[in-house]
């Protein structure tokens, strides 16, 4: 392996981590060849004259002559850091905004979508900014997310304190630098999704959390979905977002540029504190020393529990993620439950005719705010209209016979949407978004018998490539469609010549190639991501690193044991089950809670609040200490050799228990013929730790 990609190797394993390093886009991977504008991959090609000519076509035709955003995003600007790069109390680089300076030189790239290269250089801005005088401020381009402070009688409330804890501190530190110091009363979060909340450590101690000097402000059922939402899936989650989020692409016009919502994720300490005041109403109102707030419930719509703010003192709207620089993922490429475009559209909706006839500025977890009455009801409207055309008109083609297979070719935004930034889907895309809708009411079988149970693709690949003609024969026709510059024709082909011949070479890098093009081509940096990071794969291999690290005692503590126990029956190998049929009561006295655990036709399932009569086993242990179990510090025969836990019944069971788990592992192919052949290192977990939680940075 290569020291280049050794480096992206170890940037990997840093997201690999779990939330020990919380980084949605890995650590941090600099290009030195990207300010003169060299490709990093020695296998990459440089975009096409088809490309090219696409480019040039877009940059006549969008509508470059609407500079309003480069004015808000720059309006209010206070002061920006000395410095570039924010270090992890690890060691590690947990932020380095320097790394993408190549896109402020002023020139056109090629090898990005001319929208997405403006939203790139929009999200480059950096520093302390004033959003309502003497009131309202944030600190941008310090994270994925923006965290913003409202001035108080005697302190400040800190409004969704990014992902890690080392860069919401250096947030914090230059707001009282800045602004003079101030101590921070309240904490609110927005939502569920960790660059929301993540960096709560970085700007309040707990212990006066749980003395009630400070206040933690959140949604209803934000404890449950700020785990729950990435825990059944994770593993496949953690691996899918290597794509999505661009995990192994050094920064650079040829990799990664931008996320959309911000420049990337910050790679460091992720935390944890349990909010004291849940907001359940759907508008609730609050005075917190002298700042008078509503909070909106939006349940439903960018994470499953999300507020927005308003603030009727300053007439200002603050709106999470619900309204950003962009139109968000009804379906997130690393996997997660599809969203309802039509909630979303609703709640803008109520926002906008309960506060946006007098909102005079709006702002956001992301991007930068708009001021003016007129201005922030234009957006509004813009993002509305725009979740619910999605909505309408996915479904009007499906009642009109378009199906899932067919709608991300047939589905088009009407053209005064078109027209307006606040439309563009980066962080989403019309194409997958477009298939969510679909997904959500119809499922994913397009009603053609053929495609209800087809052949995997390891299986049918044979098949077409015997059929045309073998593999010279397509590497030809391949090479041909790449050339003409019909990329997705040659993908269709060359993508089943790989699946059936996984160790051809020379049909993987072709596949890159064409991979890479697409890539250049798309606005959103998911999309584009997920092309330029399998165009990666294909070429070197996929990552090879250490195993997820254990979860942050945060997120174990956040972590209900019910979770905990589902998690535990997917983590299950039925097949080791087979035959075994017994009852364990757990037990967990500090906390009161009971739970049968059964065990039947090789299904492991589980109930809250009752004991079974005649159990095979009962498990006394306090949650407290389970927590050590769940967390990887300590082991079930440990915590009985210390007394601190009780079994009384038949071991054995707990035992044929222990013989079914399976440690899951992030290691598997997302393109064939991409694994290395050096064997797995067998996992060290204990088979009950806790499985890794995805990242959910970003949704």
């Amino acid at each position: 392996m290569n020291t280049k990609l050794s480096q992206i190797t170890l940037a990997a394993s840093l997201l690999c981590s779990g939330f020990a390093f919380a980084a949605g886009g890995g650590g941090v991977v600099a290009d030195p060849g990207a300010m003169q504008g060299k490709h990093f991959d020695a296998k990459g090609k440089m975009p096409s004259s088809y490309t090219v000519e696409l480019q040039n076509g877009l940059r006549k035709t969008l509508p470059f002559e609407d500079k309003r955003d480069f004015e808000e995003s720059k309006r209010g600007f206070i002061a920006a850091p000395t410095y570039k790069t924010i270090m992890a109390d690890a060691g590690n680089v947990a932020w380095d905004m320097g790394s993408y300076e190549f896109l402020l030189q002023g020139k056109d790239f090629d090898s990005v979508h001319p929208s997405l290269q403006r939203q790139a250089i929009l999200n480059m801005g950096y520093g302390l900014y004033e959003v309502v005088p003497g009131k309202i401020y944030q600190v941008r381009g310090f994270d994925l997310s923006n965290i913003s402070f409202v001035k108080t009688n005697t302190g400040w409330i800190v409004f969704d304190p990014l992902t890690s804890k080392e860069t919401a501190r250096a947030a914090l530190e230059l707001v009282n630098e800045k602004l003079g110091k101030r101590p921070v009363v309240a904490v609110v979060y927005s939502h569920s999704h960790a660059d929301h909340f993540g960096g709560v450590r970085g700007v309040v101690e707990e212990a006066d959390v749980k003395s009630g000097k400070v206040k933690i402000i959140a949604p209803a059922g934000f404890m449950d979905h700020a785990v729950a939402e990435n825990v059944y899936a994770g593993n496949a989650m953690t691996r899918r977002l290597y794509f999505q989020y661009g995990v192994l692409l050094p920064r650079s016009p040829f990799g990664h540029v931008d996320q959309s919502i911000g420049k990337n994720t910050a790679a460091g300490n992720l935390g944890l504190i349990e909010p004291t005041i849940l907001i359940n109403e759907p508008f609730e109102k609050m005075t917190v020393d002298g700042v008078e707030m509503e909070f909106q419930n939006t349940p439903g719509t960018e994470a499953p529990a999300e507020m927005n703010t308003y603030f009727p003192q300053l007439k200002a709207f603050w709106a999470a993620e619900n309204i950003t620089g962009t139109i968000h993922n009804i379906y997130t490429l690393r996997g997660a439950l599809v969203r309802d475009a039509l909630a979303w559209s609703k709640n803008i909706n109520n926002a906008l005719y309960r506060y946006g006839n007098e909102a005079q500025v709006m702002f956001a977890s992301h991007s930068w705010p708009r001021w003016g009455n007129d201005r922030v009801q234009e957006v509004m409207r813009t993002q509305r209209d725009s979740y619910a055309h999605l909505n309408n008109e996915v479904l009007h083609l499906a009642n009109n016979g378009v199906t899932i297979n067919e709608v991300h070719n047939v589905y088009k935004q009407p053209e005064s949407l078109k027209k307006q930034w606040a439309a563009h889907s980066y962080h989403g895309s019309e194409e997958h978004n477009s298939r969510a809708v679909i997904n959500r009411y119809l499922g994913y079988w397009d009603a053609n018998p053929a495609t209800l149970i087809p052949l995997s693709p390891k299986d049918s690949a044979p098949l077409y490539v015997e059929m045309m003609g073998g593999s010279t024969k397509i590497m030809a026709k391949g090479k041909q469609l790449y050339q003409q510059g019909k990329y997705r024709e040659a993908m269709e082909i060359v993508n089943k010549l790989v699946y059936a011949e996984p160790n051809n070479t020379a049909a993987k890098d072709l596949l890159a190639d064409i991979f890479e093009q697409i890539g250049y081509q798309k606005e959103s940096p998911s999309v584009r991501n997920s092309f330029l990071g399998a165009a990666y794969e294909l070429r070197h291999g996929m990552p090879a690193g250490a195993s997820p690290k254990t979860n942050g005692p945060d997120m174990i503590r956040a972590m209900t044991t019910e979770l905990w126990l589902n998690a535990l029956a997917i983590s299950m190998d039925s097949k080791k089950a087979v035959g075994m049929k017994f009852a364990i009561n757990l037990s967990t006295p500090d906390n009161g809670e009971k739970f049968v655990v059964e065990m039947s036709n090789s299904a492991l399932t589980n109930i809250k609040g009752y004991q079974d009569r005649n159990p095979n086993l009962t498990i006394t242990v306090n949650r407290s200490d389970l927590e050590k179990v769940m967390g990887g510090q300590t082991t079930f025969e440990k915590l009985l050799a210390e007394g601190k836990a009780k079994f009384d019944g038949d071991r054995k069971v707990f035992d044929q228990l222990r013989s079914t788990m399976t440690t899951f592992t992030p290691d598997f192919e997302l393109m064939p013929g991409t694994k290395t052949k050096a064997p797995p290192a067998k996992p060290s977990k204990d088979p009950f730790e806790a499985p890794p939680i995805a990242n959910s940075d970003g949704a």
